[in-house]
């Protein structure tokens, strides 16, 4: 090249001679091919290489991979594969795309995350794909549900569930399950691989909204579909690729960022979590408290055995006093000071949301109550702060209205 402006356009020749210390960011939409051949093997087989940003991005296959890994853990898989996504939801709208097709059925549970009950419920019906909820706690309901409807081809879960944290048996779901042919899907974004890792139970398909603890900052919005075997990867990979769900390189890094600590701060989550549970358990402004941890929950025999800590995340119903119970909750709600108010879990910092005002306005009490939710439930979302700090606020707070 002679002429100046063709030196502007040119990509500069890259200098590296070692290796970066941490996960480089390539902002790239498209990759350079050395030959036509070259394009012709990785268009054959992606595998081999990188082509374009919507297929895939080293970095965000860095993060993927090392998401795949930690899920893994512990288990004899040798297969195992992440695909990122640009949200939870998109992770769980890709991978259902992928399994089922119409006339396929999903069997779920009716304490699911707002938004995945909608997509099931809602969306999902137009593409010909049904749903039917039951109790998936009870596993005789389960087993009664298959040999009933044969066109049910998948199991969709949380455990614990939002925000009642309902636990599910993982053992005896994918037992069944595998029994009656049916492929087992569970969002793991509660726990993160650090607390639960359902692959050690049998499921077949792992969830993640990214976003939350695998992050834990608050800064992008991404998820992760996991699973295990090559025929399964192409099938999901394939429809992310046609339905544009990919991640974007940024937020990978944002995630990949947040994981290095992600192990210490679910130690400090699950210990903050648990002092705290404990804390308002015996406050007199507190009329009942739904933790994991606390050894008369109904699920806690269940946790102990699935679960490595029994997580960060808990609600308390207020003792009105002589306010109702939704001006009570929405009274705590104000005049708490460390825990923010945000849509959302899995920060460093505690989120607080009253579901009855906020998540739930537009549900009826009625079905609010059967699900569990009542007018002055607090979903705490319990973040890594000083338990001294914390607990002082709740008192504070919970003093003004008992």
């Amino acid at each position: 090249m002679s002429k100046l402006s063709s030196k502007c356009v040119k990509e500069s020749i890259e200098r590296r001679t070692t290796k970066p210390h941490q996960l480089p960011i390539y902002a790239t939409s498209s990759f350079e091919l050395d030959s036509v051949e070259e394009g012709m093997d990785i268009f054959k087989d992606p595998s081999k290489g990188h082509l374009y940003g919507r297929f895939s991005n080293p970095t965000i296959d860095a993060v993927a991979e090392k998401i795949a890994t930690l899920e893994a853990h512990g288990t004899t898989l040798t297969d195992e594969w992440g695909i990122m996504t640009s949200s939870g939801l998109s992770a769980i709208t890709t991978l259902l795309m992928a399994e089922l097709s119409a006339g396929d059925v999903i069997l779920t549970q009716g304490n699911l995350y707002g938004g995945t009950t909608e997509l099931i419920k809602n969306r999902l019906p137009q593409y010909g794909i049904g749903c039917i909820l039951v109790d998936l706690t009870d596993v005789n309901a389960v087993k009664e549900a298959l040999q009933k409807n044969k066109d049910i081809k998948a199991i969709y879960f949380e455990t614990p569930s939002n925000p009642a944290l309902d636990c599910i048996d993982l053992k005896k779901i994918a037992e069944i399950a595998k029994a009656h042919k049916v492929i087992t899907v569970v969002d793991n974004t509660f726990c993160s691989p650090v607390v639960q890792r359902p692959f050690l139970f049998g499921i077949d398909y792992i969830i993640h909204s990214t976003t939350k603890y695998i992050n834990g900052h608050g800064n992008s919005i991404s998820g992760v579909m996991i699973g295990y075997g090559e025929e399964r990867r192409k099938k999901v990979w394939s429809t992310m690729k046609l339905i544009g769900t990919n991640c974007n390189p940024f937020d990978a890094w944002l995630v990949n960022n947040g994981m290095k600590t992600l192990a210490l701060r679910m130690k400090q989550h699950c210990s903050n979590a648990l002092e705290l549970a404990q804390f308002l358990n015996d406050h007199k402004g507190v009329a009942t408290v739904n933790y994991l941890g606390l050894e008369d929950h109904r699920f806690h025999d269940l946790a102990k055995i699935q679960m490595d800590g029994f997580g960060g995340m808990m609600c308390f119903e207020v003792a009105a006093g002589s306010a109702n119970g939704y001006e009570a909750g929405i009274q705590v709600m104000n005049a708490l000071k460390i825990g923010s108010l945000a849509p959302t879990m899995g920060d460093v910092d505690t989120l607080i949301m009253h579901p009855a005002s906020m998540s739930h306005l537009n549900v009826a009490p009625e079905i609010r109550a059967k699900n569990g939710i009542s007018d002055s439930l607090i979903r705490v979302s319990v973040g890594i702060e000083d338990i001294e700090d914390l607990k002082e606020d709740f008192d504070r707070a919970l003093q003004l209205v008992s």
